[in-house]
């Protein structure tokens, strides 16, 4: 006996009605995009090996899945350094691909490698899946779609203040009404990894202290530990876990925290630009929140980092993004200043299902299913569905002449509003019957009639 089919843990087969919803998350998303300015781009699902490693820090290089190389290739393993334990180079001898772990990274390869063909500063959007060898857990999977939007060749903070309105706009264009964009800076981080005397320990510091609403703040020190920071550098990080007050309050306690720091001084007025011009211009639904605890733990990230959160459900985050003022800088490209965000759809759909947030009228997909009577009828609902296709209208013709209650069953399974009949009485008098699948109620008229409705 064969065994049952499976799927890889962590990814999914999705059924009709679930794309039916994700294609609704997927195409406002990406009319938010375009009504921002933003142009669509697509990168292939592989990259090479060298493309993506090192770019995401320690964790997110053990997370990144290889490609194994096939045929011939395989013989060119390095044998030597697998006998001489260099497990790193002899994965390397095995894998020269491997699947995107984002879409950022392939973003400035494509940049660098596209340059010369692109107008600066270049908006670009991109809605497509990655791949992450994760544990799968409720909202995390390994492979998952990311909507991106990014902004190349441009410092100026403008671009802040829109990717904060477009978060604001999608989320609450789908329904969500209690959110909070939480924002920081990089340079804020440097600045208190300085005035800690650890400047060159920025990294692990960022890592363990993004972990605080995941570990708490015990959890976050015994890290801190773990990781070298010594404890008088521990005591002076310890204010920072209970700062509190409003986001004016809390840029007064950084700026005397951080006055003896340049680079975290610029990052506090980095903020403040941002915040206060947001103030003035309104959110929809969203907060805008300080939360200086937030590093995102990737390392490319120089300035603004984002992080949005769904206030009601526990899920984790589901959009994040910042400033990454030297990523194209990897790829030889330099003074390509970026900043840029994404929308976890995947967690989005969550969110939304916990919810309850999709509208009802997603559920029918198709609006009318013709019940086939028979060979002269079936013609008849054939023709009547061409005029009512042709006024991009969606029907369905049941494909054979089946009993009553098995078509009436379909058309309820698959969640049609109406179904539309014409038996001999309504083929001798040019006519439909319509009958409405959710009240019940039929009604009788004429066939140009009921095409001039629609």
């Amino acid at each position: 006996m064969s065994a049952k089919p499976s799927i890889v843990k962590g990814t999914r087969d999705f059924l009709p009605l679930t794309m039916v919803k994700r294609n609704y998350i997927f195409s406002t998303i990406k009319n938010v995009f375009e009504k921002f300015g933003f142009l669509p781009i697509e990168t292939p699902s592989m990259e090479k090996t060298e493309t993506l490693m090192g770019k995401y820090g320690e964790e997110g290089d053990r997370l990144i899945f290889r490609v194994l190389n096939s045929g011939d290739t395989l013989k060119k393993a390095d044998t030597k350094a697998f006998e001489e334990e260099n497990l790193v180079r002899f994965a390397n001898s095995l894998s020269e691909k491997a699947l995107r772990y984002d879409l950022t990274v392939p973003f400035a390869r494509y940049v660098v490698q596209n340059q010369n063909e692109l107008s600066f500063p270049f908006k670009r959007f991109q809605i497509q899946p990655v791949w992450r060898a994760d544990r799968p857990q409720k909202g995390r999977y390994r492979e998952f779609y990311q909507c991106d939007a990014d902004v190349v060749g441009s410092d100026s903070l403008i671009y802040e203040i829109e990717l904060i309105q477009i978060f604001d706009e999608v989320l609450s264009k789908l329904g969500l009404t209690d959110f909070t964009i939480k924002i920081n800076n990089r340079k804020i981080l440097s600045g208190i990894a300085e005035v800690c005397g650890e400047s060159e320990k920025l990294v692990p510091i960022t890592v363990a202290i993004d972990k605080l609403d995941k570990i708490g703040k015990e959890g976050v020190v015994k890290e801190l530990v773990e990781r070298g920071i010594s404890q008088e550098a521990i005591t002076k990080i310890d204010p920072l876990f209970d700062l509190s007050g409003n986001n004016d309050e809390k840029i007064k306690q950084l700026e005397a925290y951080l006055a003896e720091s340049e680079v975290g001084l610029k990052g506090i007025d980095e903020l403040k630009f941002v915040l206060n011009r947001i103030k003035s211009l309104g959110l929809d639904k969203a907060k805008l929140e300080l939360e200086v605890t937030l590093a995102r733990g990737l390392n490319y990230y120089t300035g603004a980092i984002f992080e949005v959160a769904a206030n009601n459900v526990k899920i984790g985050s589901i959009c994040g993004g910042g400033r990454y003022d030297d990523l194209t800088a990897l790829f030889g490209l330099k003074d390509m200043s970026g900043v840029g965000i994404s929308f976890g759809a995947d967690r989005i759909y969550d969110v939304m299902t916990e919810l309850d947030l999709f509208p009802t009228e997603l559920m029918a997909a198709t609006q009318y299913l013709f019940i086939n009577f028979g060979e002269k009828e079936q013609d008849a609902c054939l023709n009547l569905a061409k005029q009512i296709r042709d006024k991009n209208v969606s029907c369905e013709v049941y494909p054979e002449a089946k009993s009553m209650k098995k078509q009436m069953k379909y058309a309820n399974d698959r969640g049609f509003p109406y179904v539309i009949l014409i038996g001999d009485n309504e083929m001798n008098n040019d006519s439909i019957t319509l009958k409405n699948m959710v009240s019940g109620d039929q009604d009788t008229m004429s066939t140009s009639e009921f095409i001039n409705q629609l």
